[in-house]
């Protein structure tokens, strides 16, 4: 398959403000062989532990990453979306991001958009966490493919062909894929298979969208203090 080797320095992605970092894996050991018998411990006294990190039983000892900032990988495998996404059928976790700011927001926006119209949601606002880290690595490259496989796994609509590539390249050891944005013209998107393709991001800044019930008309900056139509 082809590949292309990725060096950003910053590798953009955005989640909802709402979902914290989780402590337990800023806190644990670098050493992952270990960590199943502390989270055992920890769930003794925390019966809570085990809805907070989420399945780590699917990410191997070898591929989970600790620290502070870790837990915004690591929650990316540990808590699945159970309906896929693009290049994942829900059964195992991908981490997402992107070369721009700009192409993250794109992307965001519009699965937000989706799924506030999928909810029926009348009007409201959501914040936004933007997380900036670093990746090196070599991945698999989809703008590379021949057609009519690219077109497919490019669907803008369908994950159908996208999930079953996915999966394959995974299951092969591929570390993940680099592809263009499906939302903005010209971007640059990542979906990591594995914690340690990507480096441990830090918090950047916030966002707020605003869903005006059909879609998001307009998202504010709180680092520039403006409104700003996607």
């Amino acid at each position: 398959m082809p590949t292309r080797r990725i060096d950003w320095p910053h590798a953009w992605r955005i989640i909802a403000s709402r979902y914290p970092p989780i402590h337990l894996f800023e806190r644990l050991t670098p050493d992952p062989a270990v960590w199943d018998a502390l989270i055992a411990l920890e769930q003794l006294t925390n019966p809570r532990v085990r809805d907070e990190i989420g399945a780590i039983a699917l990410v191997p000892p070898g591929d989970r990453v600790s620290g502070p900032g870790a837990s915004y990988v690591m929650a990316s495998f540990t808590h699945l979306n159970r309906r896929g996404s693009r290049f994942s059928d829900g059964t195992f976790g991908v981490y997402y991001a992107a070369a721009e700011l700009e192409t993250a927001i794109a992307e965001t926006v519009h699965h937000f958009e989706a799924f506030a119209r999928d909810s029926g949601d009348p009007p409201r606002m959501e914040d936004m966490r933007v997380l900036a880290g670093t990746v090196a690595a070599e991945f698999e490259d989809v703008a590379a493919l021949a057609e009519p496989l690219r077109m497919q796994v490019l669907d803008p609509d369908s994950y159908v062909s996208a999930q079953a590539y996915g999966r394959a390249l995974r299951d092969s050891g591929a570390a993940g894929v680099v592809y263009p944005s499906v939302r903005r013209t010209g971007g640059t998107c990542i979906g990591a298979f594995r914690p340690r393709a990507v480096g441990i991001p830090q918090q950047e800044r916030h966002l707020k969208y605003r869903w005006n019930g059909e879609r998001v008309d307009r998202y504010f900056d709180y680092v520039l203090d403006v409104w700003i139509e996607p």
